[in-house]
């Protein structure tokens, strides 16, 4: 029996999501404003209130790599007929719909919302089509201006000549870093990682709105194939998200006060019970241990303490999923099993359901309320991850409306120093990846090496396609190399 709700208490009333697959639309999906205004109207309608979108005091959209505008939210509130006094355009990263869904709901308690939105869109298929066609978008309200990419990472002049950029090689780091701590044999934990992500394609196989509906293997998944290639040990096509997607999500939020005055159904509320948001260090290399995430737990526990609810009473889990290895981070930091029964997606998972930009949380909030619809009373948890294993937000859901949760201040985080005056002599292998081309053959290999007096290093892996051939066959983790500059570079020879 759902409890009474505090008349401010926010709540998520609607949820859209859409696809445009190529086979049912051959010509691409629309401008992202059009799937903005189509989001937006379709979670009032999920509400039972189709009209109330011109009545939002709120919106919000999760930054579009596929077109930029003069004045988004402008724009999308008028053709909603809406005259929102928040409008807010966000900045990047898989964290963004959850921690604009956060603080819309501390808006909606402190009273300054009653009803807002969060929505965003991604076309960017449909943009990689007109560029393979020699064309390019030709859509609505241009900005005078071209608008840098708001990336707001400062690399290391180490990871700059190093190349430490790419997140298929960061996030393969600290996998790599996470089998050597669990003990487990290279071929061993390619299985322990197929064997997760075989059940998120599960997922997505039944999911009208994956971008690969398909249901793989454990072989499948793990095995380079010409159409599943290895990009970056131990990570081949198919463990991979793929941004090239198109499609759209909104969510419509509310107060319990102006969930009753819209006449919005008991059944169709979904509650924020709890949350947390910490971070780890900005660059990989700062990462004290590079097998877990500290900041990830200290969202966990902060999301499960103001909650005041155990894990034994979550029923369903979405976890980030751009890489396995924050799939994994966050199996170890609950202490779940890989086979446990609640899964670790509702989604499908970004390499299966698709990752739209910053925008993939967003559909795994909308999947989570879906979900609980069909479940009164019951919890889920929904994670979200940015940058490279940097920035992580934890929240649980629930039809159940509970007190107003307050989330413990983040931890500062603790940092190893690293060095970018080239270092000479012995070092040991903290952790290292191996990068691979379109051919699927191994074309480098980058290590994070521990020097004496506590700091470290990045490394390119000296000794041609054989020592590169060695660290897919042995582990590299834990030897001994020995350090040498030349060219800017730090080249690392195995012992």
């Amino acid at each position: 029996m759902t409890t009474a709700a505090d008349p401010r208490t926010p709540c998520i009333i609607g949820v859209a999501r859409r696809t445009w697959h190529p086979a049912d639309a051959p010509e691409g999906a629309p401008e992202p404003l059009a799937m903005w205004e189509e989001m937006a109207r379709a979670a009032a309608a999920d509400a039972g209130v189709p009209g109330a979108v011109a009545q939002l005091d709120g919106i919000d959209i999760v930054y579009s790599q596929s077109w930029q505008y003069d004045d988004a939210p402008a724009r999308l509130a008028d053709r909603l007929g809406a005259s929102p006094a928040r409008r807010a355009y966000s900045g990047i990263g898989g964290t963004v719909p959850q921690t604009l869904a956060v603080d819309a709901a501390e808006h909606i308690w402190r009273g300054d919302l009653d009803l807002t939105l969060i929505v965003g869109a991604e076309a960017l298929a449909t943009v990689r089509r007109l560029k393979m066609a020699g064309a390019e978008p030709r859509w609505s309200y241009p900005p005078g201006e071209p608008r840098p990419f708001p990336m707001n990472l400062d690399f290391l002049p180490s990871e700059i000549s190093h190349s430490v950029h790419e997140a298929f090689l960061t996030f393969a780091l600290f996998d790599n870093a996470r089998r050597a701590h669990l003990g487990r044999e290279l071929d061993a934990h390619r299985v322990q990682l197929g064997r997760v992500l075989a059940r998120m394609t599960e997922v997505a196989a039944a999911s009208p709105h994956a971008w690969f509906p398909i249901a793989r293997s454990v072989e499948e998944i793990i095995t380079p194939t010409a159409d599943n290639r290895m990009v970056s040990y131990p990570y081949t096509k198919f463990m991979v998200a793929i941004m090239d997607v198109d499609m759209a999500a909104g969510l419509l939020l509310a107060s319990a006060a102006k969930a009753d005055a819209l006449g919005v159904a008991e059944d169709k509320r979904v509650y924020l019970r709890g949350w947390g948001y910490a971070e780890d260090p900005e660059h990989v290399a700062e990462h004290p241990d590079l097998w877990r995430s500290p900041a990830m737990a200290a969202a966990a526990r902060s999301a499960l303490e103001s909650a005041g609810i155990g894990l034994d009473e979550i029923a369903y889990f979405d976890f980030y999923s751009c890489f396995p290895s924050p799939v994994g981070f966050a199996l170890d930091t609950l202490g779940l099993a890989v086979d446990d029964p609640r899964g670790v997606t509702r989604t499908g998972g970004l390499a299966y359901h698709g990752g739209p930009g910053s925008d993939y949380v967003t559909h795994s909030l909308a999947a989570m309320v879906e979900t609980l619809r069909t479940d009164p009373e019951s919890v889920g948890l929904v994670s979200a991850l940015g940058m490279h294993m940097q920035k992580h937000a934890y929240a649980l859901w629930s039809t159940e409306p509970g007190p107003r949760p307050s989330a413990e201040p983040a931890p500062h985080p603790l940092r190893t120093p690293v060095l970018d005056t080239p270092p000479q002599g012995p070092a040991t292998v903290a952790t290292y990846g191996v990068l691979h081309g379109r051919d699927g053959a191994p074309t480098s290999g980058l290590l994070v090496c521990d020097l004496p007096g506590a700091a470290r290093c990045y490394a390119r892996l000296d000794g041609g396609d054989d020592a590169l051939a060695e660290a897919e066959a042995t582990e590299l983790i834990g030897r001994t190399v020995t350090l040498t500059p030349k060219d800017g570079l730090n080249l690392a020879r195995i012992d």
